[in-house]
């Protein structure tokens, strides 16, 4: 078996409230491999959003490791954290958050422009996500002309523009009715194999869930292997 992209080891999160510590993870262990789809579940407030951000370099744990494509990440400067996370780590959240004067393509290419690659290059780039999407017929539309669904889809190409190696994605299709949502779903998880992306998706979604290669639970700060 490969290395693991995402390796998480004894993380810790605690939270400082006026009612006292809120521990929300208590020592969370979770390997993720490329090409691998993981659901992760559990009711609000239960810390996923904290694992995927701990994940993806946004949030220091309080105690843990957290490595991805095996490098220790836990104690780097915020700097280095930063690099890691622009050229790694791919984001897709419940809203889109799409530029709305831009077009899809824009959109898409304008990580890649900023990390400097040539407009031309860009574009390219863009394009063949949208049409892995299924969104070739909307390269040239703004937001506002486009479904709920097909803006999604648009996030989910911007975060794989970079080529990252891993996805992590807070309730992708948590804003779109129910056959959107899994029209989506099947186009993330698709374009993940495809690309070879390790994806950890966090979502309330029981019905996508059974979809995913491994679902774990999210229970009293702690990761337990969900079987339907």
């Amino acid at each position: 078996m490969s290395e693991p992209i995402l390796a998480l080891r004894g993380v810790e999160r605690v939270y400082k409230t006026e009612a006292g510590d809120l521990p929300v993870l208590r020592g969370v262990d979770l390997d993720v491999y490329p090409g691998e789809v993981v659901g992760l579940i559990g009711p609000s407030g239960s810390g996923k959003s904290s694992l995927l951000h701990s994940a993806g370099l946004l949030e220091h744990p309080d105690a843990g490791l957290v490595a991805l494509e095996g490098r220790d990440c836990s104690r780097l400067s915020e700097r280095a954290r930063t690099r890691i996370r622009l050229g790694t780590v791919g984001f897709v959240y419940q809203f889109h958050h799409l530029l709305p004067e831009f077009t899809a393509l824009e959109n898409v290419a304008m990580p890649l422009t900023i990390a400097g690659k040539r407009r031309k290059d860009a574009e390219a780039r863009a394009l063949e996500l949208l049409e892995s999407l299924g969104l070739g017929a909307r390269v040239h539309h703004q937001p506002a002309q486009m479904s709920g669904g097909e803006q999604q889809r648009v996030a989910i190409a911007r975060a794989l523009a970079n080529r990252p190696k891993l996805l992590l994605a807070d309730e992708p299709t948590g804003n779109l009715d129910p056959a959107t949502s899994a029209a989506v779903f099947q186009a993330l998880y698709e374009v993940a194999r495809q690309q070879g992306v390790a994806a950890l998706i966090a979502t309330h979604n029981m019905e996508l869930a059974r979809y995913m290669d491994r679902v774990m639970a999210l229970k009293n700060g702690h990761l337990e292997a969900q079987r339907f």
